[in-house]
């Protein structure tokens, strides 16, 4: 697919987003590796820490529909600069795309394209199962 019509389908979530208590509409169209685009918006909450990003809705309709491999994700935002995906949205995308490609896109065309590795240089791995594990992770 091409790029110019997930940043439009990523501008429509947007549209969805449900922000009452910030304004702040973010929309996100997530590619994966068999085609198909998922999107999402992000969905404040009164509390705040309860909030979830576009980004996280995007990647959780895509597990909940059995797909597991990501391409490209396009993150959309009224801002004068294009905004990247936050640090919790970074790692939960790395749990399943090492290296995918981040474009940050705003309402006026303005972009910009990242590796997630260049955005997350260093992502949390797995947690030791077992002694051997926690031998290898010691100093």
């Amino acid at each position: 697919m091409r790029e110019t019509e997930l940043i439009k389908k990523a501008k429509n979530a947007r549209l969805k987003a449900y922000a009452p208590y910030s304004s702040f509409k973010v929309g996100a169209a997530l590619l994966t590796k068999s085609g198909e685009v998922y999107t999402g918006s992000n969905v404040e909450n009164s509390t705040y820490g309860l909030t979830v990003c576009a980004e996280r809705v995007a990647v959780f309709k895509a597990i909940n529909r059995g797909e597991k491999e990501f391409v490209k994700i396009v993150v959309v935002a009224d801002k004068n600069q294009p905004i990247t995906p936050c640090g919790a949205c970074r790692q939960v995308l790395s749990e399943f795309a090492k290296d995918m490609e981040v474009v940050c896109a705003n309402l006026k065309g303005k972009i910009k394209r990242y590796s997630l590795k260049e955005l997350l240089p260093e992502a949390f791995e797995n947690l030791p199962t077992d002694e051997t594990d926690n031998l290898k992770h010691d100093g």
